[in-house]
C-alpha cells in the first residue's frame, strides 16, 4: 500500500491536473478531498483540452477509481453536464467513480448569495468565483445544508431547502413552485446516480487493507487555506494536508508521502496580497508564454517572481516531502530571473510569512537575481538536456525551501515531464 498527497503549495493553477495525470498511471485510487466547481482543473489528453471542475484528474485512466470525498461541495448539475461531456469522450464512469454520501451540495440560492456578498462591500472584494461554493460551506459548517445522502427523499428535500430560505432571511424571497421545482431536480438526479453514492470512510478503509495506492488529489492551492492562507482572500474549505484525513474520514497516519507542486513563478486570481508581483512588460510576458487565464472563470492571472519566503512557509505547513517546479518552459527567454529571499519593510527584514496577511502590502521583495536561458526546453525529457542557467534555478528554489525538487514539467502533455 501507497498514500499519496498531491497539493497546489501556492495560490492554485500551479499545473496541478498535468501532475494528477502523470502519477495516476501508477495509482489504484484517485481521491479528491475538498473545494467545489471553483477549481478548474485542465488536462491536455488524445490531443485535446479538457477542463474538469469536479471529477478527479485520473478519470482519463481506464480502470481507475476516482471518488469525491465528504469535504467536497457538489453542484449536482454541474457534474452532470462534465460527466455527459466526458462520456462524449468515450469516459466511463461504472464501477469507478463513487461519491461519499455526507458531501455537501451546492444550491441555486447559493449562488445568489455568493455574488450579494461579494457585492456587499465594493472597496474589499474577495475575488471568488460566485459558484455558490461559500455559502455552502457555511451553511455545512451551521448544519443546514443539503447533503447528497438526502437525494433519496422529496418531503427531506423540501423541508431543509425552504429551511435554508428562512435561516438566510429569505422568507419572502420564498417562491413555492419554484422550491418544488428544485426538490424534483434533486430527487430525479439523486435517483439517476444513486448508484454511485458510498459511505466512504470503509471503503477507503478496505481499499487500505487491500494494498491499494491511493493518491490524493487537491484543489486551489494552500496560501488559499481557510486558516492559513492569506485570509480572507482564501477559498472556503482546508487545502493544506492536514485537511486530507478529516475531509475523507482516516487516520493522518496512513499518509506515507506528501508531495508539493510549485510553479516556477507565482500567479494569483482575483484579490489579495502577492508581494511579487509584476505589473510591467516582464509581467506581461509571464501571463503571455503561460497562457496565464482562469480555467474556470477566464480572468487573466496576475503574475510575478517565484516567492521563496512564502514557498518555504507553505512546504512547512504541509510537511512536503518532495516538490514538483512546474511551467519552467514559461521563463525561457529571461535574460535575468529572480527570486524572492526576504521581505523589506522600511529597513527591517523579514524571512517569515506573516499570520496577518495585510502587511504583506507594505512589504517589498527582497531579490536575488539569476541569469536566465534563451533556450526552449520543452522538449527536453531528462535534467542533463536542460539548460545549466535553468538547472541552477531549479537547484536555487531545492535550496531555498529545503525540500527536494523530484519532478520537473516543462509542458502541459504527460510526456514533458523530467524526472530526477
Amino acid at each position: 500500500m501507497s498514500v499519496t498527497a498531491l497539493l497546489g503549495c501556492l495560490y492554485g493553477d500551479e499545473g496541478k491536473a498535468k501532475i494528477v495525470d502523470y502519477l495516476s498511471s501508477d495509482m489504484d485510487v484517485i481521491v479528491r478531498f475538498q473545494g467545489g466547481s471553483n477549481a478548474g482543473h485542465t488536462i491536455h489528453f488524445n490531443k485535446k483540452k479538457f477542463v474538469l471542475h469536479l471529477i478527479p484528474c485520473g478519470i482519463f485512466h481506464p480502470g481507475k477509481i476516482c471518488v469525491l470525498s465528504s469535504g467536497v461541495v457538489i453542484d449536482p448539475f454541474q457534474l452532470e453536464s462534465e460527466m455527459e461531456a466526458l462520456r462524449e469522450q468515450s469516459v466511463n464512469f461504472e464501477g469507478r467513480f463513487f461519491i461519499d454520501e455526507r458531501a455537501a451540495i451546492v444550491l441555486p440560492i447559493h449562488k445568489i448569495l455568493d455574488e450579494k456578498n461579494e457585492n456587499l462591500n465594493e472597496n474589499k472584494k474577495i475575488g471568488t468565483t460566485k459558484r455558490g461554493i461559500g455559502p455552502c460551506y457555511a451553511d455545512n459548517v451551521s448544519r443546514i445544508a443539503i447533503r447528497i445522502h438526502d437525494l433519496k427523499s422529496k418531503d427531506i428535500l423540501k423541508n431543509k431547502l425552504e429551511h435554508i430560505y428562512r435561516f438566510h432571511d429569505l422568507r419572502d424571497s420564498i417562491d413555492f413552485k419554484e422550491i418544488d421545482n428544485q426538490v424534483l431536480k434533486l430527487y430525479d438526479f439523486g435517483q439517476k446516480y444513486k448508484h454511485y453514492f458510498i459511505n466512504f470512510p470503509y471503503v477507503i478503509q478496505k481499499y487500505m487493507n487491500d494494498n491499494k495506492k491511493i493518491l490524493f488529489e487537491g484543489a486551489q492551492g494552500s496560501l488559499l487555506d481557510i486558516y492559513f492562507g492569506t485570509y480572507p482572500y482564501v477559498t472556503s474549505s482546508h487545502t493544506i494536508s492536514g485537511g486530507i484525513a478529516s475531509a475523507v474520514g482516516f487516520s493522518p497516519k496512513r499518509i506515507d508521502q506528501i508531495i508539493g507542486i510549485f510553479k516556477s513563478y507565482f500567479t494569483r486570481v482575483g484579490e489579495g496580497p502577492f508581494p511579487t508581483e509584476l505589473n510591467d512588460k516582464i509581467g506581461k510576458k509571464i501571463q503571455k508564454q503561460g497562457n496565464e487565464f482562469g480555467s474556470t472563470t477566464g480572468r487573466p492571472r496576475r503574475c510575478g517572481w517565484f516567492d521563496a519566503v512564502t514557498a518555504r512557509y507553505s512546504a512547512m505547513i504541509n510537511g512536503v516531502d518532495t516538490a514538483v517546479i512546474t511551467l519552467l518552459d514559461v521563463l525561457s527567454g529571461f535574460d535575468t530571473i529572480k527570486i524572492c529571499v526576504a521581505y523589506d519593510a522600511n529597513g527591517t527584514i523579514y524571512r517569515e510569512f506573516p499570520a496577518d496577511s495585510a502587511v504583506l502590502y507594505n512589504y517589498s521583495p527582497v531579490y536575488l537575481e539569476m541569469p536566465g536561458w534563451k533556450e526552449d526546453i520543452s522538449l527536453c525529457k531528462h535534467w542533463h538536456e536542460l539548460p545549466k542557467n535553468a538547472q541552477k534555478y531549479v537547484d536555487m528554489i531545492e535550496e531555498l525551501i529545503n525540500i527536494p525538487v523530484k519532478i520537473i514539467s516543462v509542458g502541459p502533455s504527460r510526456e514533458q515531464t523530467i524526472t530526477r
